[in-house]
């Protein structure tokens, strides 16, 4: 969390997996009820409504303003943040994202989407929030993430954004980003978790719980029988394969670029993908795209200031 004028900036990637700040991860998953569900531990109150946030995943919408999910999830995320530095209190400005082929079209509706209450009371954990939303920038998503390494890019490289449900693939070309050679493939690291449940069960007629599958794409393993172990981790190796394959589609060449991964799909990369390591970079940290959002939203307040 970045600070402003006593405006606090808050980065949040709205992922469909997990939903990140510059400190905090949390799943996406969330559930509605009308009365207190009777396991509360992750549960924010607002208008009357209890949700439940945490376990598992929110399915995958082109669109985010389609339901209220990401807006309760929004809550959620800032409270964390808030609660890291001890607040409960603030004037909020949040730093958001879409992925880079939806950025132009979607900005102003998930912009007014995320503004659609200035001030804002609810009860996350057991503990009451009231917070002001003073201001919301949205950014193109997955380039934000490798903003300290700009330096590094002489020449031409390639990133690849892999999130739960989309894969948002750039082109930065001596240290600018390319608009034009910006694609978004709906190749997310779910396409592999889904593959890999159906094949456990067409292998061995056995259901098996995500979490899982998400600890083998994190570690590389688990605690799991081996023929169970290697039916995943043959999936995950055909999943890098086809990241790969698709990058590739866009003229990637490992010989002449390099190739920068931020996002869950990096776990998948690095323990079951083939690539030339010297000439690829994994970005392991799952918070770097919030983080990236709000350098950017804060450098874009203090230029403001200065021409103000």
């Amino acid at each position: 969390m970045k600070t402003h004028n006593y405006t606090k900036i808050i980065g949040i990637d709205h992922g469909y997996g997990n939903i990140k700040t510059a400190s905090t991860v949390t799943p996406t998953g969330i559930a509605e009820y009308d009365d207190e569900p009777t396991f509360a531990g992750n549960t924010l109150i607002y208008e009357d409504m209890y949700y439940q946030i945490g376990e598992g995943h929110k399915a995958f919408i082109a669109d985010k303003v389609t339901d209220n999910d990401f807006y309760i999830l929004t809550l959620m995320a800032i409270a964390r943040e808030l609660n890291q530095h001890g607040l409960t209190e603030a004037d909020v400005h949040i730093a958001a994202g879409l992925p880079l082929t939806w950025v132009q079209k979607q900005r102003e509706d998930f912009r007014n989407y995320l503004l659609k209450n200035k001030d804002v009371f609810f009860v996350y954990k057991s503990k009451p929030y009231n917070i002001n939303i003073v201001g919301c920038d949205v950014f193109p998503q997955g380039y934000s993430a490798i903003l300290d390494r700009l330096s590094e890019m002489s020449g031409v490289n390639m990133l690849a954004d892999i999130g739960n449900g989309t894969m948002n693939v750039m082109y930065i070309n001596n240290k600018k980003p390319i608009s034009e050679k910006c694609w978004t493939e709906k190749l997310g690291v779910n396409q592999c978790i889904i593959n890999a449940k159906n094949a456990v069960l067409d292998k061995f007629g056995a259901k098996i719980e995500e979490t899982v599958i998400e600890n083998v794409i994190r570690k590389g393993t688990a605690d799991i029988s081996e023929k169970y172990l290697d039916c995943i981790v043959g999936v995950c190796k055909k999943y890098a394969a086809e990241i790969f394959e698709t990058l590739r589609k866009y003229e990637y060449n490992s010989e002449l670029m390099r190739l920068y991964i931020v996002g869950g799909g990096g776990s998948i990369i690095k323990h079951f993908g083939e690539y030339a390591e010297n000439r690829v970079t994994i970005i392991n940290d799952l918070c770097a795209t919030a983080k990236g959002y709000e350098q950017i939203a804060y450098n874009k307040l203090k230029q403001g200031e200065r021409h103000g």
